[in-house]
């Protein structure tokens, strides 16, 4: 499939920490995403992001080496508290971030109003999926790239394409989660933590794992019991929309969903023939081991379908989550 007439679409891959930053970009990320420490991104976990000093490092080793730095200012501020927000987008501009990622529609009119020369893409978390709503903060707050909810098919991806005058990023890889970016409450009511005012979704100071007798492993969110790992079952992180549960007669993963990650490997060339110019890696929780093989890989199966070869991605399976993958809805809506 040698397309010469199709543009080359940007991999843009996860960066938790500056050394997290480095190994993506040497791992041959066009793009990073990161976040500042603190409530105004959505990975807000102990150990992860990066202080101003380290971001300013980060991106002039990213920039030496040909790669952009976007960062994300993607939780909504609670009232009282935009300040904190307003001088994490201040900070982005002045380390010279190649785009600053916002949810918030106070935020982005902040940079329409501050910034209006910097380049402001319109994240997942905002939950923009149509025409109408893209539109909007194009003309309102000159978008200039939205990163789509994981909610739509290849062929819906296409004709948003059709209309909208802005790019648009779509994950290819990575955790699913419940696809109601920005609208989830499930950590919140749990942990009293949200994901999306605190950036925090399933806190780590609210898990616990207990051993039973049986040899059984129960996981914990806060008082409730997420899950039970039989002796020898891997154990995964407790988070509510990933967990089995007791339901009339039946048991298991039925009231969410299924621990499964994403994978639209096989889906390259579609995505890039609907007009996606920047294909989005999940996991900047991950670690560098693992943002290392997954961002190579997909460099090399990027490469590979713009040069009319067949990817190969097999070595990613396990990697997944469960050792399962799933094309979402991006193949079809029947999937749940």
């Amino acid at each position: 499939m040698n397309q010469p007439h199709m543009q080359k679409p940007e991999l843009v891959c996860p960066a938790g920490t500056p050394a997290g930053l480095r190994t993506a970009v040497d791992a041959g990320a066009d793009a990073v995403y990161c976040g500042l420490q603190g409530p105004t991104n959505a990975r807000n976990f102990p150990g992860l992001n990066f202080t101003p000093q380290e971001l300013s490092q980060s991106i002039e080793y990213a920039h030496e080496k040909g790669a952009k730095v976007l960062l994300a200012v993607n939780s909504f501020p609670p009232a009282g508290r935009t300040q904190e927000w307003k001088d994490s987008i201040d900070t982005g501009v002045q380390s010279h971030a190649d785009a600053i990622i916002v949810a918030d529609i106070g935020m982005a009119q902040y940079m329409a109003e501050h910034h209006p020369d910097q380049r402001l893409h319109l994240s997942v978390q905002a939950g923009a999926s149509s025409p109408e709503a893209i539109k909007f903060y194009c003309r309102e707050f000159g978008v200039k790239r939205v990163v789509l909810p994981r909610i739509l098919t290849v062929k819906e991806i296409s004709d948003l394409h059709a209309e909208i005058p802005c790019e648009i990023e779509a994950f290819i890889f990575g955790n699913i989660g419940m696809m109601a970016e920005g609208r989830c409450s499930l950590s919140s009511y749990a942990t009293g933590l949200s994901t999306n005012m605190d950036g925090v979704c399933s806190p780590a100071s609210h898990i616990r794992y207990e051993n039973k007798k049986d040899g059984s492993l129960v996981s914990k969110l806060g008082d409730f019991t997420i899950d039970c790992f039989h002796c020898g079952e891997n154990a995964g992180y407790p988070t509510i929309c990933k967990g089995r549960y007791d339901a009339k007669t039946r048991s298991g993963y039925y009231a969410f969903e299924e621990p499964v990650s994403l994978n639209l490997t096989r889906l390259l060339p579609d995505l890039v023939q609907a007009g996606v110019t920047a294909l989005k890696i999940e996991g900047r929780q991950r670690s560098r081991a693992y943002v290392k093989a997954v961002v190579h890989a997909f460099r090399k199966a990027v490469d590979a379908c713009m040069e009319g070869r067949e990817p190969e991605m097999d070595t990613l399976l396990a990697l997944t989550e469960g050792h399962r993958e799933t094309q979402g809805a991006f193949r079809t809506k029947a999937w749940r």
